[in-house]
């Protein structure tokens, strides 16, 4: 599992002109990607991960600030690049694996206690975000 994380301090994700997901304070905004050979059990340490994360002002974590989250979910991190000029999307887990695994993260996430957004799973979304830094990082699990 693989996931961008941003520090912001807002974002937005719009679905055919309406708006799906929003954080209108700082927090993070996260792409989520899936491997094919994930499992509900790396679900629940990225979200761990994602919570505990210390990036925020002052080394803080959305577990010690209460800082929400908007996660979208984004195959596209696990495109291939090494050879040609078009992408490879044989390492993305497929809808049928994937979505459950992003749900999973969202709600491990909220039974810690954190407050999230989504996007919307397989839809055109158009995402919206002001960066804080900008701070950026790649968490893989």
């Amino acid at each position: 599992m693989r996931a961008v994380a941003a520090r912001v301090t807002s974002a937005s994700v719009t679905v055919d002109g309406r708006v799906t997901g929003a954080i209108t304070q700082p927090g993070l905004l996260v792409l989520l990607g899936v491997h094919t050979l994930d499992t509900p059990e790396k679900a629940d340490r990225m979200a761990r991960k994602l919570h505990e994360l210390r990036i925020l002002r002052d080394e803080e974590s959305c577990a010690t600030s209460g800082a929400p989250l908007l996660v979208v979910s984004q195959f596209t991190l696990y495109g291939e690049t090494l050879k040609g000029r078009r992408p490879s999307w044989i390492h993305a887990a497929r809808p049928e694996q994937a979505e459950p695994l992003v749900s999973a993260v969202v709600t491990a996430l909220r039974a810690r206690g954190a407050h999230v957004e989504t996007g919307e799973f397989g839809a055109m979304m158009e995402v919206t975000s002001v960066n804080d830094g900008p701070f950026t990082v790649l968490v893989e699990i």
